[in-house]
């Protein structure tokens, strides 16, 4: 799921023809949240990731895990 987040931040930002900077500056995050997140930080604040995408109009969820993901062993 967090590589699903990670790839839509990434594809969006550059879909759009921002850089690093220019995201977190119109999110209002810092430049090292963006890069850390980008680069799959394994933890980052939700609230921050929240913020950048409600610059694409979406919002971090819950969403139900399929059957292979429920048995596979946490990371």
């Amino acid at each position: 799921m967090a590589n699903d987040i990670i790839q839509f931040i990434k594809q969006r930002r550059k879909r759009l023809g921002l850089t690093q900077k220019e995201l977190a500056d119109r999110a209002g995050v810092g430049l090292r949240f963006v890069r850390d997140l980008e680069q799959g930080k394994p933890t980052v604040r939700v609230d921050k990731v929240n913020q950048i995408l409600a610059l694409f109009g979406h919002k971090a969820g819950a969403i139900p895990l399929n059957e292979e993901e429920r048995h596979a062993p946490p990371r």
